[in-house]
């Protein structure tokens, strides 16, 4: 099961947040977002998470291509999400223009219709991200989304993360009802907007790993 903790700010955080073992760490480069860190700060975390087998996820929404390659570049980003409109076509340039770098498409998930969108990006991404839709709010709203929308649609063919008011406490339950290939989560282990709480991101770990211990029959295989 893949874990991504989002919305990191301070290099401390992010150093010990991937000593925890998850997958990838994400760092928000929309302007807008409270989660916001500068270029400088993008890089000063992305260096100092190198020695660790983690993705280093740039979160953009319905930036231009050309900004994103070279936030990759600059910043040393080896992920990129795209949390906005972004287009299946977008998609495509940027597979080609950056070869290397894992994509990650997140749709936020407004009705069953929403899910119905899913294979179009498909062929272009690694992962598809799917979190609640919020009227002002591009993520980390603390909300989640109606899980049941999956009982009328045709699930991702690729592996995808759950997103949307994850918390330690119900990720378990959360997990259990979707069965996603991984987790996305940003304000359910938050003191503040960018400040994690680490003993709530370990909770969160440890109970998720417990799944693999446990042999649970509901999560997906990661």
């Amino acid at each position: 099961m893949e874990i991504k903790i989002c919305g990191l700010t301070h290099i401390s955080q992010a150093i010990a947040v991937a000593e925890m073992g998850i997958t990838a760490v994400g760092m928000i480069c929309v302007p807008t977002s409270p989660r916001y860190i500068p270029p400088d700060q993008q890089r000063a975390i992305n260096d100092a998470l190198v020695p660790y087998p983690v993705w280093r996820v740039g979160v953009f929404a319905n930036a231009p291509v050309t900004e994103v390659i070279t936030a990759v570049q600059v910043s040393g980003f080896d992920a990129v999400q795209l949390h906005g409109d972004e287009s299946p076509a977008d998609c495509q340039t940027l597979r080609h223009r950056l070869p290397h770098v894992r994509l990650i498409k997140a749709l936020r998930v407004r009705s069953a219709a929403s899910l119905a969108r899913l294979p179009d990006y498909e062929p272009w991404v690694d992962r598809l991200l799917l979190d609640a839709y919020h009227p002002e709010q591009l993520g980390g709203t603390g909300h989640a989304w109606d899980w049941q929308h999956l009982r009328s649609a045709t699930r991702p063919a690729i592996p995808w993360w759950l997103a949307g008011g994850l918390t330690p406490e119900n990720c378990l339950s959360a997990i259990d009802h979707t069965q996603p290939h991984g987790i996305d989560v940003s304000s359910g282990v938050e003191l503040k907007p960018g400040w994690k709480d680490l003993e709530r991101v370990r909770q969160l770990v440890k109970q998720v790993r417990s799944l693999s211990s446990l042999g649970s029959q509901g999560a997906a295989p990661s």
